[in-house]
């Protein structure tokens, strides 16, 4: 695919982006799209974010179960970023921000150095990691109905649209990070629970397969950055005057209201 077509697709979700609202897929009319095109796409949008004046707190990883994995046909998950305008404070968040929102819990991990693969092993990610903190996603595709395929959700920036992080920090020696239990709740009932072994066996091999996939490209991970391990629950759609709630074992618990 030409640089021409590119640039226009990265616009195109981009505006769809900034102006809230759902979009045809870009395989309906590109439907040889390959994944490298759709980073290409990806790469698009994160340049003109950065030439808006906004920062990437740091990259996010998604399809990171194998039944997602499985699912989509592919072998390694994908990845995105989150800017810092994506960052809720909370108490609230609001629906006005978004198209179609899903929430799903994750741990995050702040590396105290630079990563940089290949060969990156989950070993290596836990000593060079400072802290590990819990975190609400906020995914929300651009796309019509949530449906898309894997170049699609690629282009559109792994469906980033928004984090709510807890408050609780703590160094991976203190927990079992594969055995960490979640529930997350939606108006005080359980919708979805799960370990941290849902993230490709444990979230240190979710970081070491980004720092391996991002080395293809000659980037590396680095310090400081807030970095999304995936999904430990499933994501659940979102609907005015939910109280959502995710509680993690040794991590304490992060609530929002959504408001109109």
């Amino acid at each position: 695919m030409d640089r021409d077509e590119i640039r226009k697709l990265g616009l195109y979700l981009l505006d769809a982006q900034e102006n809230r609202r759902e979009v045809p897929k870009i395989t309906n009319d590109y439907p040889d799209l390959t994944v490298g095109d759709a980073y290409e796409v990806q790469e698009q949008i994160v340049h003109r974010k950065l030439e808006q004046g906004l920062r990437i707190v740091g990259p996010k990883m998604g399809l990171t179960s194998q039944a997602k994995m499985k699912q989509m046909g592919v072998n390694d998950p994908i990845y995105g970023y989150i800017f810092d305008n994506m960052v809720e404070s909370g108490p609230d968040i609001s629906l006005s921000r978004y198209i179609h929102p899903k929430v799903e819990a994750e741990i995050a991990f702040v590396l105290g150095e630079d990563i940089q693969g290949p060969g990156i092993t989950a070993a290596q990610v836990l000593s060079a990691t400072r802290y590990v903190l819990p975190a609400l996603e906020i995914i929300d595709s651009r796309y019509e109905n949530f449906q898309f395929t894997l170049p699609d959700v690629i282009a559109d920036n792994a469906s980033s649209s928004g984090v709510v992080f807890g408050s609780v920090i703590k160094r991976p020696d203190e927990l079992e990070l594969d055995l960490l239990g979640v529930t997350l709740s939606i108006n005080g009932v359980i919708k979805d629970l799960g370990a941290g072994a849902a993230v490709v066996g444990h979230p240190a091999a979710s970081v070491a397969m980004l720092a391996n996939m991002l080395a293809r490209k000659g980037l590396k991970l680095r310090a400081g950055e807030v970095i999304l391990t995936g999904g430990i629950t499933g994501a659940l759609l979102l609907s005015e005057g939910d109280v959502v709630t995710a509680r993690f074992d040794g991590l304490g618990s992060i609530e929002f209201t959504v408001k109109a």
